[in-house]
């Protein structure tokens, strides 16, 4: 994993959660690691993000949430991406690709 951590670009967050729950439903704790894994230590989201993130993302419906029991046997929140959810990050996948993109051409440019 990476030594060097970076802040969350404005945007990603939402994206960033959306990857996360693509494989399958997570609790809060959860969604933090595996985006931690898919970055490779890069973006480390505290709670204090993460949460609202997850309510905000609820809201808009690209989420639903239960509860159920962690690994550990305690009560948490899961949360799972909607249709609608899968749609959002097929969205936001292509428009991230395209930024990207740019920024690379544009850093390469002389």
């Amino acid at each position: 994993m990476s030594s060097k951590k970076t802040s969350l670009l404005q945007g990603t967050l939402d994206l960033l959660i959306l990857k996360a729950l693509g494989a399958g439903e997570l609790h809060g704790l959860g969604v933090s690691r595996r985006i931690e894994q898919i970055t490779q230590g890069t973006f480390l989201v505290k709670p204090g993000s993460l949460f609202p993130a997850l309510h905000r993302l609820e809201e808009a419906g690209w989420l639903s949430s239960f509860w159920g029991e962690s690994e550990n046997n305690r009560r948490a929140k899961f949360y799972r991406l909607t249709k609608a959810g899968r749609g959002q990050l097929e969205v936001e996948t292509e428009q991230w690709t395209r930024v990207a993109v740019a920024m690379t051409n544009a850093l390469r440019a002389s």
